[in-house]
């Protein structure tokens, strides 16, 4: 048998108060007010309350990599504009954490930065050269106690 939920109780003051931090919360940070999808750039344009753009491609959004642009064009708002939803693609991204540049997971910043730092380029393989004629990446010293 299990036990009963414990009721949770708030007096008509902590209410309040709770309101007015909620309410000082929404005026103090940037709030999505509106959410489209760009195909001719392939990014996800977010407008702010504050009158700034955020602009990010779709393919670094988790769950948005494969999606159809009709998928991308249905968005939703929530909870004050602070979550943007892709109900459909089960993708859900909080704004303070866009504006951080956090698109996912741990696992999937993960994987992005792996697939960035793969990247070649004619400017990262001339300072491979640069460093390697120096002697390359120095060695590890061991520490010592």
């Amino acid at each position: 048998m299990t036990k009963p939920a414990k009721k949770f109780t708030m007096t008509e003051e902590e209410f309040e108060a709770a309101a007015r931090r909620g309410e000082e919360y929404l005026k103090k940070y940037p709030r999505a007010t509106s959410v489209r999808y760009l195909p001719s750039r392939d990014v996800i344009v977010i407008e702010m309350n504050n009158g700034a753009t955020l602009s990010i491609p779709r393919k670094l959004m988790q769950g948005l990599e494969a999606a159809t642009p009709a998928q991308l064009r249905r968005s939703e708002i929530w909870a004050s504009g602070t979550i943007l939803s892709w109900e459909e693609l089960d993708a859900d991204f909080k704004m303070e954490l866009l504006l951080e540049g956090i698109f996912g997971s741990p696992r999937w910043m993960s994987a992005l930065a792996s697939r960035a730092g793969r990247v070649k380029s004619a400017a990262k393989t001339k300072a491979a050269r640069i460093n390697g004629a120096k002697g390359g990446r120095p060695r590890k010293q061991a520490v010592r106690r």
